[in-house]
């Protein structure tokens, strides 16, 4: 045996026999829960099988080829046509469409012929003749030889049948690109099959040409699984979610920098201005120290900072091996508007929503902190009710727009009187009320309520050039003289501000 006659049956059987092997095994792999991944992983087992069945029949001797060649390669390859309508009819929808009594029953009828031809001393499906022509057994182009190829001819067509029909439903641009792919594989197989199975090549071609069609259909089936997901559409799916997700989706590596990022990520943090920086750059100290610790990541609340703004942001993570590397892949949502929103609502809760001072409830609870704080230090307590006078003429002369407005200018004046040393709310209408804690005597809080009175004449409301006259009924009660509770305090100062009314006079009662 020279050097040629051994590299023969490498070239012409090993190699397909090892892409076979590795092309049944990634489909397999990449999915084994699919059905159409089992589908096709078993078609190129089969192919896998026929072409091992010629490197043993090139290997032994002649006297053994009739019987490999029918019982072997003659029921491996009438299963590969009912194997590869199933996947077809799959991938295309069809067997949504068919009865279940007959799905998929149909596409295993030719196992009945297998067994027949198994058990039978008949060749019916292959030929028994064979020659010796240099270095190959050739089959003898009988009958059986020729049904056989015509039957491959007609699965083809049936083939490109199928495609058609599937790329005549597909209902996105991939899914018709991958019927593409397959169409021109199943075009090329048809016409391979043709040449080589009806025209007789002598000794320049192996035994079976037409089985090398296998080659460029599982070759098509490759490149549209890898161009285009084919049989793969899990990872399509996640693709797609993770270019689709309005959360910013990152994958991190363990020094911060950002590998991989969707474009949620990218308008979020505005990555294109944010190349040379990290992600702990963006982060707190705290937010980085839980991550490189790897503590568990769920609705983890911090602040990123850029250089155009702040963005409140909740943090749901998890750690993954990337190239034998560690990493975090992070989900984001902004949460700032939520924020900004809940402390409106958190505000709008505790305060008046025209003056935007505290309202009642917001003074009740501040009112009783400054008391029991005053009865701890032993110091005095001022509480000052204050009543807008005539507000109801002024509102009525002049409309509820320019009434409001009123009621905004006496918030201001009388929220900057009890600055720094109290708190000042709105009870509803024309009634303010305010205190002032660590009082030094009594002549301090008729002073500051002077003060109160001339600003209101000094910063005088105008409308529409004409000034409009604030007057100011005021009553005001004392910690611990008129009372020691919140209650007796408002009711004390309630009924000084109306006695002042009742006397017509715009002095408080001390």
């Amino acid at each position: 045996m020279n050097l040629t006659e051994a590299l023969i049956p490498i070239f012409t059987y090993l190699l397909p026999i090892l892409f076979f092997l590795y092309m049944g095994l990634d489909v397999l792999l990449r999915n084994t829960k699919s059905s159409e991944h089992r589908l096709v992983s078993v078609m190129i087992g089969l192919y896998f099988l026929l072409f091992l069945e010629e490197f043993i029949r090139y290997q032994l001797p002649i006297a053994y080829s009739g019987v490999l060649a029918a019982k072997w390669f003659g029921s491996v390859g009438i299963l590969i046509p009912g194997i590869g309508v199933h996947v077809l009819s799959k991938f295309a929808r069809l067997d949504r469409r068919m009865p279940k009594y007959i799905y998929p029953y149909v596409f295993y009828i030719p196992v009945i012929v297998v067994l027949i031809n198994l058990f039978s001393k008949e060749r019916i499906i292959s030929t028994a003749l064979f020659n010796q022509v240099g270095v190959w057994k050739m089959p003898i182009l009988d009958k059986p030889y020729f049904i056989t190829i015509t039957v491959s001819l007609v699965v083809s067509a049936l083939f490109l049948l199928m495609i058609a029909r599937g790329k005549s439903n597909a209902s996105t641009v991939e899914r018709k690109a991958i019927y593409n792919v397959l169409s021109r594989g199943a075009s090329l197989v048809l016409i391979w099959t043709a040449l080589t199975g009806y025209l007789d090549f002598g000794d320049a071609l192996p035994p079976y040409p037409y089985i090398y069609a296998g080659l460029i259909w599982c070759f098509a089936l490759r490149l549209a699984m890898i161009k285009f997901d084919f049989l793969n559409f899990i990872d399509k799916k996640y693709e797609k979610l993770f270019n689709l997700n309005p959360a910013a989706i990152l994958l991190l590596d363990q020094h911060g920098r950002m590998k991989e990022v969707n474009p949620s990520a990218k308008q979020l943090f505005q990555l294109m201005k944010l190349k040379h920086v990290t992600f702990y750059d963006l982060v707190g100290e705290a937010a980085k120290d839980h991550i490189q610790s790897r503590k568990a990541i769920s609705d983890f609340e911090t602040t990123i900072c850029t250089e155009e703004k702040r963005i409140d942001v909740l943090i749901d993570g998890d750690y993954v091996w990337v190239d034998n590397e560690p990493h975090v892949i992070l989900i984001i949502r902004d949460i700032t508007a939520q924020k900004e929103n809940q402390q409106v609502i958190t505000f709008m809760a505790y305060h008046d929503p025209l003056t935007l001072l505290p309202n009642r409830r917001f003074f009740y609870e501040k009112l009783e902190e400054a008391i029991q704080d005053a009865r701890v230090r032993q110091q005095q307590l001022a509480l000052i009710i204050v009543d807008l006078d005539l507000f109801k003429e002024t509102n009525d002369t002049y409309g509820h727009k320019v009434g409001d407005e009123i009621l905004q200018h006496a918030a201001r004046l009388i929220n900057e009187s009890a600055a720094q040393q109290g708190v000042a709310a709105r009870f509803g209408g024309d009634e303010f009320v305010f205190f002032l804690n660590e009082i030094s005597s009594v002549e301090f809080v008729r002073d500051k309520l002077n003060q109160l009175q001339q600003t209101f004449i000094q910063d005088v409301f105008m409308h529409e050039g004409a000034a409009i006259p604030i007057g100011l009924s005021l009553g005001v009660s004392f910690f611990p003289s008129d009372g020691d509770d919140v209650d007796t305090l408002l009711n004390s100062a309630d009924k000084a501000m109306y006695e002042v009314k009742r006397k017509g006079r715009t002095t408080g009662r001390t």
